[in-house]
């Protein structure tokens, strides 16, 4: 899977095909140098839930709300991750994992701004940002697609003072494609439902504390 990149910039070269060699090189290293992530403590986009049920509370599985397409599971305890919720389909694919959203344990602003600057590092520049303008609620969005157009959103999020809002720090994968496979799939079989209006922070280690096998499990790959 490779980032789509949509930034138009300058390039400050000459024209003709010298230009047009550049572009294209320039383009090919930059879409083949980030791979989209699939992977996030120790669950994957696209794989059944029944692989990692020693990893969720299975008894725990509700139907989302405005979105009966779609269940989600707690996490059990494991570490670095206060909780979770696991998201799979229950229409064209019954059982495939379609979103993944983590909540760490160290909920601290100088945890995220480490993950920020991983995230950076692996993925770029975040497309866009998706908190409140006066940075109560910070949460920064990456948008991927593949070759075969499955597209794939990254977001992660701090927050210390919105009650409303999860409070420190998580991280939400999602898998945008096959949500729209599920959300069609339940409209044509539920067209009542759908006529109703059924759309169907802790403190951690600190930077240095923290070992190179947590940051893989904290990072999405």
């Amino acid at each position: 899977m490779k980032r789509v990149v949509t930034r138009k910039e300058n390039m400050g070269f000459g024209s003709g095909a010298t230009l047009a060699l550049i572009l294209l090189t320039v383009l090919a290293v930059e879409a083949g140098a980030v791979e989209a992530p699939r992977h996030l403590g120790g669950f994957q986009l696209g794989e059944q839930i029944e692989t990692c049920e020693e990893l969720v509370d299975m008894d725990t599985c509700l139907h989302v709300r405005y979105m009966e397409y779609i269940q989600e599971a707690e996490i059990r305890a494991q570490p670095g991750f206060k909780s979770g919720l696991i998201g799979f389909g229950t229409c064209a694919d019954p059982g495939k994992i379609l979103r993944i959203k983590l909540k760490y344990t160290d909920g601290s602003k100088r945890f995220f701004n480490e993950m920020m600057k991983r995230l950076r590092q692996r993925y770029g520049e975040p497309d866009e940002y998706k908190g409140d303008p006066f940075h109560v609620l910070v949460a920064w969005k990456w948008s991927f697609e593949d070759a075969a157009g499955n597209r794939i959103s990254l977001t992660m999020q701090h927050n210390t003072k919105d009650v409303e809002q999860k409070m420190g720090n998580a991280i939400k994968l999602s898998l945008i494609s096959q949500i729209d496979k599920e959300r069609r799939c339940f409209e044509a079989k539920q067209p009542d439902a759908v006529a109703a209006g059924v759309d169907g922070g802790g403190k951690g280690a600190g930077r240095k504390g923290y070992q190179a096998d947590d940051w893989k499990r904290f990072v999405p790959y």
